[in-house]
């Protein structure tokens, strides 16, 4: 489990400012999960979709999300696990695989978190932000995501990696705009062998 509460270079909740807005969140909080679901919420809700809101840099880093407020549904999910894992909270990355634009081709992963609450095990959460059509809550033990898969080329795909996939980090690390990364959004290929990499 140590391996989901590491502070990493990508989720750097030693950060000063990260850390400090973890604890503002936790502040009076009775317990570990209403931690979890105060965090959850405001990174849902206070930090912007960048293709939602067409809003650069493109940002990465748990630090250079919460400097930017805004991020894309990866970037959202670095400071979200950063966040719970100030609060010693377990933390890992999950992705769907998804048609971009609902319609078939292009896919791409789409990045969201599982987070370990004592009552329920992991349970999985998608900070992406909610707009007309999507709508993810925090209300274990239901599951409600920002998306459901389709088709034989959307997948969920099972696993929960304790770093984010490298493909996603060098996608957000390469492309300078949020028009440059709509336009190479990362992906595995439906039959691909997903491994278990991960950046740190």
């Amino acid at each position: 489990m140590q391996d989901y509460l590491e502070a990493t270079e990508i989720i750097d909740w030693e950060h000063p400012a990260v850390l400090a807005q973890a604890q503002a969140l936790a502040s009076g909080s009775s317990n570990k999960q209403e931690t979890a679901r105060r965090c959850f919420k405001w990174v849902r809700d206070k930090i912007l979709h960048s293709w939602d809101y067409r809003l650069n840099p493109v940002t990465c880093t748990a630090s250079e999300v919460l400097e930017a407020r805004s991020g894309f549904c990866y970037a959202k999910s670095h400071l979200l696990a950063a966040l719970l894992r100030a609060n010693d909270i377990p933390t890992g990355f999950c992705y769907q695989r998804l048609s971009r634009d609902g319609n078939g081709a292009p896919y791409c992963l789409h990045g969201l978190n599982a987070v370990y609450l004592q009552k329920f095990g992991w349970y999985r959460i998608d900070p992406r932000g909610n707009k007309e059509g999507v709508n993810a809550q925090f209300s274990p033990p239901q599951v409600q995501l920002a998306f459901t898969t389709e088709g034989k080329l959307e997948d969920d795909l099972p696993d929960i990696w304790p770093a984010p996939l490298t493909v996603v980090v060098e996608a957000l690390r390469s492309h300078q705009s949020c028009e440059a990364l709509w336009k190479n959004l990362p992906d595995i290929g439906a039959n691909q062998d997903k491994g278990n990499k991960g950046a740190g």
